[in-house]
């Protein structure tokens, strides 16, 4: 389910069968000549879509704009970097809002400088946000020294579950460090990336382009094809199934 289609008696019973609702976190950002700006947020929402057939969500408006950082580019090659302090403050607005609305199994499903797992720094955002989001919450509900109450002396029990209140909000990368390995490769604008977006949205990338890439990360771009990008959307779609629950 799209949350942007569903109605209040919809969410309102979505929320209380603890369906997960699930954030896509991505970027604008070049991605040589041959692959539009918006893959790292489009080959998260292709994924979900995949993943929505198969298994009840509420996919969320994704969130286009994030810390890019001009590590590929400068906003002359049309990445469009968010500083990190602001994107973590809007993030925290949002998740605030969720998690007071009663939302309580959250997944943001980043994809970007998500290599092996690394907290670069659109992934330290997600979690700064999130924890921040929890930690006032518990207070603000639960009061001062709600961890240390004999209320919560289950708390290393619960841990992971539902009844964690620091598994209300997951952040996880769309293609976890073992998927990479299934798929084969990780890369930007590469070989891997460009397949993961002919698997999800083909449409978007145009191999013919592919001899104006000068750039080093981009030259096996024209090795990609769509049956790997299949291959690592079931990859990926293995992982998620996984991962939210």
């Amino acid at each position: 389910m799209q949350l942007i289609d569903m109605f209040f008696d919809q969410i309102e019973d979505a929320k209380k069968r603890k369906v997960p609702f699930v954030l896509p976190i991505g970027t604008i950002e070049y991605h040589a000549h041959h692959a539009s700006c918006g893959t790292d947020t489009m080959v998260i929402t292709g994924c979900l879509r995949e993943l929505e057939k198969e298994r009840e969500l509420v996919v969320m408006p994704p969130i286009w704009y994030g810390v890019a950082s001009y590590a590929v580019g400068g906003p002359e090659t049309g990445t469009i970097q968010i500083d990190e302090d602001a994107h973590t403050a809007y993030l925290y607005c949002l998740l605030k809002s969720l998690i007071h609305g009663g939302m309580k199994n959250l997944y943001l499903v980043m994809h970007h400088q998500t290599e092996e797992g690394a907290l670069m720094p659109m992934t330290i955002s997600c979690h700064k946000a999130a924890k921040k989001v929890i930690m006032e919450y518990m207070e603000e509900t639960q009061g001062r020294g709600w961890w240390g109450s004999n209320a919560y002396k289950d708390y290393y029990a619960n841990l992971g579950s539902g009844d964690d209140p620091f598994s209300y909000i997951k952040v996880i990368p769309l293609i976890s460090t073992e998927a990479q390995h299934a798929c084969g490769g990780f890369d930007h604008a590469g070989k891997w990336e460009t397949s993961l977006m002919m698997g999800t949205y083909p449409e978007n990338v145009d191999l013919s382009l592919c001899n104006r890439n000068t750039e080093w990360f981009a030259q096996d771009a024209v090795e990609a094809s769509e049956s790997l990008g299949r291959h690592m959307v079931g990859c990926v779609l293995q992982w998620l199934r996984e991962a939210i629950v």
